[in-house]
């Protein structure tokens, strides 16, 4: 399977050219005064999504773990003359990203099976074509092309929203497209810039982030952002700004998270357990592949303030989590303390927190995934998700009760489940280099347990008071199977980590690689004397790179 010609691309377009193809049949049958039952449309949307992941598996089995070049690489000229290719491929980071995705993805639909209606034809499409767009951002190595499926994603998951949502969707749908647009904006400017200043280094127009195979130009992380002629922040502090902005408001990290309580809280389940699971890591992909390669003098010496950020989006999110009284805003708050855990790993720059955050991002997409589903599956039960309406449903309901339980443990980095591997590499990593910020960053870890371990004991125990719950029914097959899958990853990161952090090890030394050569590069343009005391941070990531190498 990992011999199939294109199997990346195969991987990517299988969902939208079978959207596609659905839809123009239905409107062909439509024409002919015929109509595809929502049943086939269903099925359909399952299969193809049950395929991709299927041939995704071959992106596992053919990945070279020691090899740290972009591998399954696909280069086809589309504009040569404005450096426009198509240009795909993955590393360790992109591949298990992209496995999340398409993991997710058919789980999502056979958990909403009865939940796309109005219009299933509509709902299949939209699923699909998110998915992929999603895979398509985890594969781009052209900036413009990363562009596109970034702004891909945004259409359909906004629909999501708008359509199958809750009473307020459509002002969370536009808040949700808003608030990306404005980030998107920004980051096209600073790409317009970056592959202007390519072109005067180089002579020639490119989006390409690395030199395509036969290709005899140069790729952007060949551009030197240069450092000379004025303060550094006025060149790649404004341009790694550009990019940051908007990866920042898809994490979100705060104060840009406003709109994800109300994008949470008005999705139908399958677009929240997207938008928590991928959409949301996007943000931190955006960092890893693109801002900190390109900019890395800006993004080491603004380390702390991405830290300081992520400190507060963990307290401020588990301290909002803690008053919540609807148990799906409580799950999104606490996206909001988890995603900030992701972001201390990736500005602690070291292996350690690198990987954590990384792994940390796969760990949330299973984990809270798997909570907002069955925060969903209570949900079409009694048509609430306020807290106070449950207690003790742990007794008309114990197969979901000891789920729920395995899976609230997950989300608060229970030892021996995933949520524990990320964390505490996060924090080892965090210590060595920021002490001060891995402390109280460790008391929210306290704080997210705390909240969680309320939620369940408020929804789970106790006496059933309210009549309404003495005749809720338990977790049927389909549901089990849903939720018994996604715990087979949860326990597997938890007692065998090192099957997914292998995959890592290469991708995040040739970053660290990357960014230590390119802050020389950067450097090299000061005056002498002023290249020797303007970038602390930027020697101190080349210093600690080098470590780490031996």
């Amino acid at each position: 399977m990992s011999g199939l010609p294109n199997l990346l691309s195969w991987v990517t377009f299988l969902p939208l050219g079978t959207a596609l193809f659905l839809m123009l049949g239905s409107l062909a049958a439509t024409v002919a005064g015929a109509r595809l039952p929502a049943q086939v449309w269903r099925g359909l949307g399952l299969g193809v999504s049950l395929l991709t992941f299927v041939l995704s598996l071959g992106l596992w089995l053919g990945h070279d773990p020691t090899n740290v070049e972009f591998q399954f690489v696909e280069y086809v000229p589309w504009i040569p003359q404005l450096g426009l290719h198509y240009f795909v491929g993955i590393d360790g980071i992109g591949l298990l990203l992209i496995l999340l995705t398409t993991f997710l993805v058919p789980l999502v639909l056979i958990a909403s099976w009865k939940e796309a209606t109005p219009s299933p034809r509509a709902w299949v499409f939209f699923m699909l074509s998110l998915e992929t767009g999603m895979i398509g951002t985890f594969a781009a190595l052209n900036l413009l092309q990363f562009y596109l499926f970034w702004e891909l994603v945004l259409v359909p998951m906004a629909f999501l929203i708008g359509i199958w949502g809750g009473p307020r969707r459509i002002h969370a749908a536009l808040k949700f497209f808003l608030f990306t647009l404005l980030g998107s904006l920004l980051m096209l400017v600073g790409l317009l810039v970056v592959v202007h200043l390519h072109e005067v280094q180089f002579g020639h127009m490119n989006f390409d982030l690395v030199a395509g195979p036969g290709s005899k130009g140069t790729g952007l992380l060949q551009t030197v952002i240069p450092l000379a002629g004025a303060p550094w922040w006025q060149t790649q502090a404004w341009l790694f700004a550009a990019f940051a902005l908007a990866f920042a408001i898809k994490v979100p990290i705060v104060p840009l998270h406003t709109w994800l309580p109300d994008a949470h809280v008005e999705a139908p389940t399958a677009g929240s357990v997207l938008l928590a699971a991928v959409l949301l890591k996007m943000g931190g992909y955006g960092f890893l592949r693109f801002a900190f390669p390109l900019f890395p003098v800006a993004a080491t010496e603004l380390a702390p303030l991405f830290l300081a950020l992520a400190l507060v989006g963990i307290l401020y999110g588990s301290l909002v989590a803690m008053v919540q009284r609807d148990v799906k805003k409580l799950v999104a708050y606490t996206s909001v303390a988890h995603l900030g855990f992701v972001m201390l790993g990736l500005f602690a720059f070291n292996v350690e927190g690198l990987e954590g955050g990384i792994l940390q991002m796969v760990n949330h997409g299973l984990s809270t995934g798997a909570l907002f589903l069955m925060v969903g599956m209570l949900y079409e039960r009694r048509h609430t998700r306020r807290i106070d309406e449950f207690g003790g449903i742990a007794k008309p309901m114990p197969v979901f009760a000891a789920l729920f339980g395995v899976v609230v443990m997950s989300s608060i980095g229970l030892p021996a489940l995933n949520g524990f591997v990320g964390e505490f590499l996060i924090l080892l990593g965090l210590f060595q280099v920021h002490p001060a910020v891995a402390v109280p960053a460790t008391f929210g870890v306290v704080l997210a347990a705390i909240t969680m371990l309320w939620m369940m004991r408020r929804v789970l125990f106790g006496p059933v008071e309210n009549p309404e719950n003495r005749g809720l029914i338990d977790l049927g097959r389909r549901e089990k199977a849903v939720v018994v899958a996604l715990l087979v990853p949860i326990f597997w990161i938890g007692l065998h980590p090192e099957t997914f952090l292998k995959r890592l090890h290469a991708s995040v030394f040739e970053l660290q690689r990357v960014m230590e050569e390119r802050t020389a590069q950067s450097l090299a343009t000061l005056p002498e004397a002023v290249g020797q005391g303007s970038s602390p941070a930027g020697r101190d990531l080349a210093r600690a790179s080098g470590e780490e190498r031996h």
